[in-house]
């Protein structure tokens, strides 16, 4: 049994979690990190997943309307065969396609994503690689196709990059996005199928952690029932101003913000590793 969580910590990382879930940034990096440096201890990946719930319920009423419209047209496409050509019926299948990768090696790599893969140096690491990737993606990627465009093989690309995400420092925005921008797809509809396709992942995951959240193995900061209620509360409210400024920013910024913020940070991380100044696990 870990040491128990006060409510600033609380408080302090249910804003970091809505903050950064969707900035190609890595929240679950960030809220490793923010918990070694500040609080001396590792949140753990259970409160991570638990919390992530808030945001992705934040895209559940965000994108209300289109979600509601994809399983209508889903549903419909399944029985009448003269309305498989809509976007939104392709698009439900596109989601669920794409989820597949990420939920296949999540289940058989739990155990390491829960354990060694928190350790800082690997996330720091992540941080400034994957910061090169975003960079890749967005000097060569042409950014021309709109969400219309969108195929079965760009949800297969852009799901086989969320998987990446499994790995903090990663980004599951920073990989899917970085792959649309390869495929030629403009960033705002690699924003827009990014978010869609994080919601079934994202939400198995955070179900699937609740036991372990309120009991995780080992050290580390234990919260309780109405922290984690707290803190996923601040994760919707934070996360939902974010996909709104998120989607406005991209439209008209390149990603070369988040670059080099990225490298900033992961550099940082590594000083204080090297100093002694915080603990790798």
């Amino acid at each position: 049994m870990g040491e128990a969580m006060t409510w600033l910590q609380t408080i302090v990382l249910g804003a970091v979690q809505g903050l950064t879930e969707f900035l190609p940034i890595s929240s679950s990096g960030h809220l490793r990190i923010v918990s070694g440096i500040f609080f001396g201890d590792d949140a753990g990946a259970s409160f991570t997943a638990v919390t992530q719930l808030g945001t992705e319920a934040a895209v559940l009423v965000y994108f209300a309307r289109d979600i509601a419209r994809i399983v209508t047209a889903w549903f419909r496409g399944l029985f009448r065969p003269e309305h498989r050509g809509d976007l939104d019926y392709r698009m439900g299948w596109y989601v669920i396609i794409g989820t597949i990768p990420v939920g296949v090696l999540g289940f058989l790599f739990k155990d390491q994503i829960r354990t060694g893969a928190r350790n800082l140096w690997l996330i720091s690491s992540m941080l400034i690689i994957f910061a090169l990737v975003i960079a890749a993606a967005e000097y060569y990627g042409r950014k021309r196709r709109p969400i219309e465009e969108l195929t079965l093989k760009d949800g297969i690309v852009m799901g086989s990059a969320q998987a990446l995400a499994l790995i903090p420092g990663v980004s599951r925005s920073g990989g899917t996005i970085s792959a649309g921008l390869f495929l030629g797809l403009t960033r705002e509809a690699a924003a827009r199928y990014s978010f869609l396709l994080a919601i079934p992942a994202v939400v198995a995951s955070g179900l699937f952690s609740l036991p372990d959240a309120f009991e995780p193995a080992g050290a580390g900061l234990t919260a309780s029932g109405a922290q984690l209620i707290v803190a996923t509360v601040i994760a919707f409210v934070i996360g939902y101003a974010s996909i709104a400024w998120l989607l406005r920013f991209v439209a008209n910024h390149s990603m070369y913000w988040f670059v080099g913020y990225r490298i900033i940070l992961g550099v940082i991380v590594m000083i204080l590793l090297a100093t002694g100044v915080v603990a790798a696990t």
